[in-house]
């Protein structure tokens, strides 16, 4: 990496400290979060008996000391809860990987604190500055802005390929081959992966879209979101990412369905693929074998191969980490499979088997609590009934967004904090009493004029 990316990383964590001088603590957590996510290099730095020194680790450093400094009474104020024990169990899940396989207490307190980095740290930042229905507002906000960000550079690698991480920073982050779909170039922008970018580009265009169809959001720095909503739509599309456009027309028609309906029955079985997946792949209970013959017969033999493949790297996957159930196989390759030379014939896709075989059924308990009980929260203090209001649709958003992450970690292992952070938000969301949900029934769109000074 180029000397550039190097100040870059060093410098962020005094430019989150100045943020926080220039903002309210808040917006300056917003900013500094997604500033990071979206421009920072993907660089990774070791530190000797410490996680690596990436550009998440450095936000999460820079807004928690910016917090003891500036907002030091937001810190003393946060209590844990019952609904924090599932992450809890999460970052403590390879200490008890590295213990159950004997691979001693130093390996399992390394693996533990890299966990807590990429998945604990987000978590609490959602947890002390966005565990309230405007706090969430801003955040859905603040992610819409970003993806409005990303559109130029989308389509500037659109057209022009992957180059602008290698013209800043000097390296490309990800294989270049994987980056030509559908007669055109994926867009890889500043983040690890195409697959991320267009993740990360529909969840902005849903915010926007829940955002603008609800009122909650009717312009933007003046632009109004009939327009603004379509330009980042067009984009997320022209990412070239299959799976995120059929997750960003689930969760569209999640929400629509919720509004029409008035109950929660959509995205009730919207959050059971996930678990009834886990369930069924885990257990060996399902092969898939019938799913690859009715693609083969109905869509084509190509996409049935690719899914075949990748079932069949499932399966030799899930019954070694069958071998250790409970805690799994921990760190160094051990859940893998190996031939009898020793050669890795295994193929990881999905987070999901990842998780099943480093950390066994624990890890995919914690992982699944931790990502989808703030969506069963937020039904429970807000029902679907209020989910397109003003005031509760951008929590109603990042609700559907962490549901459709985690169908995304079933087919891809894109660890993104963004999501960590709104499950932070939601798990510690109270109920409020001027939101009251029949309070809430009795409003109209056309009042979320009075909202709109909040979120910008």
């Amino acid at each position: 990496m180029g000397i550039f990316g190097d100040i870059v990383m060093f410098a962020w964590i005094p430019v989150v400290i100045f943020l926080f001088t220039r903002f309210e603590p808040q917006r300056a957590a917003i900013i500094a979060f997604l500033a990071a996510w979206l421009f920072l290099p993907m660089a990774k730095y070791p530190l000797p008996g410490m996680p690596d020194y990436t550009k998440m680790s450095a936000t999460c450093f820079g807004i928690f000391l910016s917090a003891m400094i500036f907002d030091s009474q937001r810190i003393m104020a946060f209590k844990p809860r019952a609904m924090d024990i599932p992450m809890l169990i999460w970052c403590l899940c390879p200490l008890f990987s590295s213990l159950a396989n004997g691979l001693g207490f130093y390996d399992g307190i390394a693996s533990l604190l890299t966990q807590t980095v990429k998945w604990g740290f987000p978590y609490l930042i959602g947890r002390i500055y966005f565990s309230s229905l405007d706090g969430l507002g801003k955040y859905a906000v603040g992610i819409f802005a970003g993806g409005l960000i990303y559109v130029p550079l989308c389509l500037y690698e659109s057209r022009m390929s992957p180059q602008l991480h290698h013209m800043f920073y000097g390296f490309t982050q990800s294989a270049f081959d994987q980056s030509y779909r559908y007669g055109g170039w994926r867009p890889m922008v500043f983040m690890d992966h195409g697959l991320m970018v267009g993740m990360w580009m529909i969840s902005a265009s849903l915010v926007g879209l829940w955002l603008y169809r609800t009122g909650a959001l009717k312009e933007l720095r003046g632009y109004s979101m009939r327009w603004l909503v379509p330009v980042l739509t067009v984009t997320a599309i022209m990412c070239r990412s299959t799976g995120a456009v059929a997750l960003y027309i689930m969760g569209a028609a999640a929400l629509l369905a919720t509004q029409k309906l008035k109950s929660a029955v959509v995205i009730i079985c919207l959050l059971c693929l996930p678990v009834g997946y886990l369930v069924t792949r885990s257990t060996e209970f399902w092969s898939g074998k019938n799913l690859v013959e009715f693609i083969s017969n109905t869509l084509s033999e190509d996409r049935a191969a690719s899914i075949d493949f990748r079932f069949k790297n499932e399966n030799i996957l899930a019954e070694k980490a069958l071998q250790q159930p409970v805690f799994g196989w921990g760190g160094w390759g051990r859940a893998r499979v190996y031939d009898a030379e020793g050669n890795d014939v295994s193929v990881t896709d999905g987070l999901w088997i990842i998780v099943f075989g480093q950390y066994g059924l624990l890890g995919i308990a914690a992982l699944t609590a931790s990502v989808l009980l703030p969506v069963i929260r937020l039904l429970r203090l807000y029902p679907a009934r209020t989910w397109s209001t003003p005031e509760v649709a951008p929590a109603a958003a990042l609700a559907v967004l962490l549901i459709l992450y985690m169908i995304d970690n079933l087919l891809n292992a894109m660890i993104n904090p963004i999501f960590m952070v709104a499950a932070g938000g939601l798990a510690g969301l109270e109920a409020q009493e001027h939101y009251a949900a029949d309070a809430l029934e009795s409003r109209v769109p056309e009042q979320a004029e009075q909202l709109k000074t909040r979120y910008i």
